[in-house]
């Protein structure tokens, strides 16, 4: 048997980099896996396919995180079509940047829609379906630690918020046996911050380990709070970083 047997899980932003990982990786572990994306319809159902691949079943979604009932749609579809939801993963996210004076309203309202409110719109959908044992784990940023660079203010904003979210979910939710922790990876090689891109060698050389993430090994750490020997960790802020914020 594998640690997940039985469960459902909903990844958001699944169908490319982090999220596409780990949507596979819990599939791997025995779950159910249902996964949103946005507008790359072709590539999440190729992640839906690998899902398949384990003997898995795989429910892929179309849902704009900006929309605030397409959030809460995602929940319950996965419900409806899953026949439970043990697991949400809020990994969906935009990342804006530029100087303080150069980003508008749009850029902010965007940003804290996906980043901020869709977590917790996700979130509290899926305690009202969530039973003992159930898990949120949040997708962060190491920028929310550590801003190396300018033009990162409103991001490590959004992402610094999910701490918050994060420790306050599991307080109010430990009592019925649900954990809350936050996954703040680090430079991970992405289609998004691809390894080999134009300031990939600086961003890397500002972590211990002078690399960049897999984006299976950030999956590896996701999997691990999913599944039952972190059933004692909640609040928890774990940085999957490679050493970028000591």
């Amino acid at each position: 048997m594998t640690t997940l047997d039985g469960k459902v899980a909903l990844v958001t932003g699944g169908g490319r980099g982090i999220g596409a990982a780990t949507a596979v990786r819990l599939a791997a572990e025995g779950a159910d896996v249902a996964l949103t994306y946005e507008t790359n319809a072709e590539r999440a159902a190729v992640v839906g396919k690998q899902i398949e691949a384990t003997g898995r079943r795989a429910l892929v979604l179309a849902a704009d995180s900006a929309d605030p009932e397409a959030v809460r749609a995602a929940v319950d579809r996965t419900v409806a079509e899953l026949g439970r939801l043990d697991i949400l993963v809020n990994n969906a996210a935009v990342f804006l940047v530029g100087p303080v004076d150069g980003l508008g309203r749009d850029e902010l309202d965007r940003t804290l829609a996906v980043n901020v409110r869709a977590p917790y719109l996700a979130a509290q959908a899926a305690a009202r379906n969530l039973g003992a044992g159930g898990r949120i784990i949040n997708i962060g940023s190491n920028v929310a630690r550590r801003a190396p660079f300018p033009g990162l203010a409103l991001y490590s904003m959004s992402k610094t918020a999910l701490v918050g979210l994060t420790k306050g979910l599991g307080r109010e939710l430990g009592p019925r046996g649900i954990t809350v922790n936050l996954v703040n990876p680090g430079p991970t090689d992405t289609d998004a911050n691809p390894a080999d891109g134009p300031n990939a060698q600086a961003v890397a050389g500002l972590t211990a380990l002078g690399r960049y993430a897999a984006p299976a090994e950030i999956a590896a750490v996701v999997a691990h709070l999913a599944g039952p020997d972190a059933g004692y960790v909640t609040g928890a802020v774990i940085d999957a970083d490679g050493g970028f914020a000591i």
